[in-house]
């Protein structure tokens, strides 16, 4: 083949449904592939540690019901990874049964669907670490211990292209996969036929997040790339978005903390001599990626642990003297959770919107709060009763605090709601390491079947 044309049309398949209108025109392109990611860790440790989605099952089913159909009516296969938001064997499994599913409801004819999964055993990674082959920390983590390990409810590993490959090799129209790399579910289909490894994990980094590489910023609208032997392609579907030479290197450099680097399981991209070239108005192309292969195979982990149950209360200061003493008003709250309930046993976090709610204390105007505050308290506690009194007395106690200026007893703080309200049990990040694979496709059982006979 002289040239690969894939579209992706949802950089995250559920978490917002996909616009129709230019997905159909990406399927009038007639593509060889329709692809999409269907997770991320964006979405924090909750859902994996639950083993739960974050996006509505009504969601999930509309984006694979078009993108089945569609797939089926040009006759293309349809590729899914990290399914479910977390790529979790469960979450494979509700997407397979939505596939088989849609199949019947629409009397589609016999196709073969291939899954892999993406699961790992507490007793594999415990293994690895009794024997000595260490589980290297990412982002400034020690080796994972034992401990953490004892933390944590549930690991995925991440697929590269491996599994993706294996089962478009035996034949898969259908592949649901799951906790993928992005860039690999895209790639895996160009290394299939052929196409250099430079070039295809470019066109999976391009594609991943659909329209994001388009301008100007829309979600969720379908995007086209085509892969060659020397250079990416990528064109905008929606007709008023393009894909500029600024969309698409602004986009390469997204979620990256070395903007020109991509790593997958079995090597990296490295975009730092790329070129961009605007060939149409819709169009840029991007040639000089290279590959270069790691020495050995190492799969990224990624583990959630339960930290108990949470209540959440929501609180608003417009007084300027309490916004002012925001900090003195918060630890007055904290110190009667702490007569309440000591010092350990729980959590309490505090986030203050309208003065460094989003960045802490990154904030470079944390010292110029608004006119006007929201301040989020959350209690966590090994059960709901001790998570509802934590949260209520943080929340309640912000009422009640004793500022030196203050002569009257209105209080300086409202409620939206007089209850607090209970949230998703809290869980945390307990694994975020590399585990060293004999081969790519080991850690990832993969199945054939045929739907609809």
């Amino acid at each position: 083949m002289k040239s690969l044309k894939i579209i992706c049309p949802n950089g995250h398949l559920g978490f917002a449904p996909l616009k129709v209108e230019s997905f159909r025109l990406g399927v009038a392109a007639r593509p060889d592939y329709i692809a999409a990611d269907s997770g991320s860790d964006d979405v924090g440790p909750v859902p994996l540690g639950s083993d739960t989605s974050t996006s509505p099952e009504a969601w999930q089913r509309h984006d694979l019901e078009q993108m089945l159909l569609a797939a089926r009516e040009i006759g293309v296969p349809m590729i899914i990874g990290s399914s479910g938001d977390t790529g979790s064997n469960s979450r494979v499994d509700r997407y397979v049964e939505m596939i088989r599913d849609i199949a019947r409801e629409h009397r589609l004819a016999p196709f073969t669907l291939g899954t892999f999964y993406s699961e790992v055993s507490h007793d594999t990674v415990r293994d690895r670490i009794r024997t000595g082959d260490t589980v290297e920390g990412l982002d400034g983590r020690g080796p994972l211990t034992e401990a953490e390990l004892d933390a944590t409810d549930h690991i995925v590993a991440m697929a590269g292209v491996h599994p993706f490959r294996h089962l478009l090799e035996r034949g898969a129209d259908v592949i649901i996969g799951g906790r993928s790399s992005d860039s690999a579910i895209f790639a895996a289909a160009a290394l299939h036929h052929g196409f250099p490894e430079s070039q295809a994990y470019y066109l999976g980094k391009v594609l991943e997040c659909a329209s994001f590489c388009a301008e100007p910023y829309g979600a969720k609208e379908t995007v086209l790339g085509e892969v060659s032997h020397d250079a990416v392609e990528v064109t905008a579907m929606h007709p008023g978005q393009r894909c500029t030479i600024a969309s698409v290197a602004g986009h390469a450099m997204y979620e990256r903390s070395n903007p020109f680097h991509e790593f997958v399981a079995g090597g990296m991209l490295d975009m730092s001599h790329c070129h961009y070239a605007q060939v149409a108005e819709k169009t840029t192309r991007v040639t000089g990626a290279r590959f270069v292969p790691a020495p050995q195979i190492r799969v990224k982990l990624e583990g959630a642990g339960k930290v108990g149950e949470r209540f959440v209360g929501i609180a608003g200061i417009r007084d300027p003297y309490t916004i002012a003493h925001v900090d003195e008003v918060i630890a007055w709250a904290r110190a009667q959770v702490r007569e309440r309930f000591g010092d350990t046993g729980y959590e309490l976090h505090y986030n203050v919107f309208g003065r460094d709610g989003i960045m802490g204390a990154m904030e470079p105007l944390r010292d110029r709060p608004g006119h006007e505050l929201c301040i989020v308290v959350q209690g966590v506690a090994p059960t709901a009763e001790m998570a509802e009194e934590v949260a209520m007395t943080g929340t309640r106690q912000l009422f009640y605090a004793r500022l030196p200026a203050v002569k009257g007893t209105a209080g300086g703080v409202s409620f939206l709601l007089d209850e607090v309200m209970r949230a998703s049990p809290a869980y945390t990040w307990t694994v975020n390491h590399t585990m060293r694979v004999d081969d790519g496709l080991t850690p990832f059982p993969t199945h054939i079947e045929r739907v609809g006979e």
